[in-house]
């Protein structure tokens, strides 16, 4: 076998560039049905248990237990077209995106629940996929040097508290540990590919590159309401949220036709990420609800400057990114009729939004694992919320008979869909020369939500 030198020349020549860069720069915004079909304008208004996520200081609103469980089925068609008329297609590894992304999440408020000595403080758990889509392309591909597969199945386990001074003014603060498990997926970033020949492997093997860790973070924030209507409900809210950068550095291994040739290491850092939010009530009273709200974030990917791949042997991949701090503005609505006449045992939802995102990847080091470019959503949906003398699909009675029972005060139903157009993008000057070209994105996501309050 030839020196692992001869390895590195054929990745500086730009053959694997892709390879780690795909999941791992893919912010995925989407954390429930309540956000998603607001088009994820939601930090301001963090009224249900997914405040965990948008806005931790939010939990102050929550009664009792309450618990919010979203899956998401996500669809993407991926165009490429180069100078020389070769096409290829990619997706999700299928019609949806499996297993699909995932959340839940779990609140108390201490108060209510008779633990009077914390004051108004109330905790909360979540499991979030910050960072999750998987992309595949055909192995025969015009780039299939580069990559003909990509996963990450990453997870944030999110331990947080909140606490509320008074009607117009609360906190939060949480941990972020972000990291890999078996049973989502196969517990490991991947990505695959075809070898272009030279390093001492034969032109055509398959090759994986893998590789798994955990990181540390934080999130603080607060929420501050101005403006309260006669019955002590915000008719304004400001929020603020800053998420901290992560480092986490990821072992795996390099595989060849399924063998395990090298043992490599990775360093990942997260990007810090900063959100500003308002939502105004135009409407808000015992019948109705109309709220418009504006999310701002600052994502700071200048914190990804490379993704050197480090070998067992001694040797370095260099795999340069520069990436930069790019915005996500978001504007959302809901529109809710409190116990109408024909649903009186229930509160009905009307949501919709849209957001416009930048992409943060120069041409030189974009990677067709990922829709790298600006982006523009449309988001719409319902929610339903079944309490006392309703019926939850007309069969699960929706309040409790007595203080005494298991059944929650209130079910909940969230649904949503968003679609997402992305610019179309020339890249040129690419450091793998087969990447560029003409690519055109669209991708759609669904969402249910469950919602219980105990």
């Amino acid at each position: 076998m030839k020196s692992w030198w001869g390895v590195g020349m054929v990745v500086s020549l730009g053959f694997l560039v892709p390879q780690w860069s795909y999941g791992q720069a893919f912010r995925y915004q989407p954390q429930s049905g309540t956000g998603a079909a607001q088009s994820n304008a939601f930090s301001a208004q963090a009224d249900d248990a997914s405040s965990v996520w948008y806005n931790p200081a939010g939990m102050t609103q929550l009664h009792g237990w309450q618990y919010s469980g979203t899956v998401e089925f996500v669809g993407s068609s991926i165009n490429f077209r180069n100078a020389a008329g070769v096409t290829a297609h990619g997706d999700l590894g299928g019609t949806m995106a499996l297993p699909p992304p995932s959340q839940f999440y779990l609140t108390a408020n201490l108060k209510d629940l008779g633990m009077t000595a914390f004051g108004a403080l109330s905790v909360g758990i979540g499991v979030a996929t910050p960072y999750a889509l998987s992309t595949r392309y055909s192995d025969t591909g015009p780039f299939k040097t580069a990559v003909t597969s990509a996963t990450i199945p990453m997870m944030d386990i999110k331990p947080t508290l909140a606490y509320r001074f008074n009607n117009h003014f609360s906190v939060g603060a949480g941990a972020d540990i972000y990291t890999f498990a078996n049973f989502v997926g196969n517990g490991q970033v991947e990505q695959k590919l075809v070898w272009p020949g030279g390093g001492g492997f034969p032109p055509g093997a398959n090759v994986e590159l893998n590789g798994k860790g955990a990181a540390p973070g934080f999130t603080v924030s607060m929420l501050y309401s101005p403006l309260l209507n006669a019955d002590q409900q915000p008719i304004a809210n400001v929020a603020f949220v800053y998420r901290s950068q992560a480092t986490m550095h990821l072992h795996g291994n390099m595989l060849v036709n399924g063998g395990t040739v090298a043992s490599t290491q990775s360093t990942l850092v997260l990007p810090q990420m900063f959100t500003a939010a308002m939502a105004m009530w135009p409407i808000r009273d015992n019948t109705r609800e109309w709220k418009v709200e504006m999310d701002v974030d600052i994502i700071d990917w200048t914190s990804v400057r490379n993704l050197d791949v480090h070998l067992s042997n001694g040797g370095v991949i260099p795999e340069p990114q520069n990436w930069r701090t790019v915005p996500a503005i978001s504007v959302g609505t809901e529109y809710k009729l409190l116990h109408p006449e024909s649903l009186s045992h229930w509160d009905v939802a009307v949501r919709g939004g849209g957001t416009y995102t930048q992409s943060q990847v120069s041409d030189m080091t974009f990677n067709p694992g990922i829709p790298s470019l600006n982006s523009y959503t449309l988001a719409t949906g319902i929610g339903m919320t079944c309490y006392q003398g309703g019926k939850f699909f007309g069969v699960i009675p929706c309040g409790r008979a007595s203080e005494s029972s298991w059944m929650p005060v209130a079910i909940g139903l969230d649904v949503s869909f968003q679609r997402w157009w992305y610019e179309p993008r020339t890249i040129q000057g690419n450091n793998n020369p087969m990447v560029d070209g003409t690519y055109k994105t669209a991708l759609y996501l669904g969402a249910l939500s469950v919602r219980l309050m105990f």
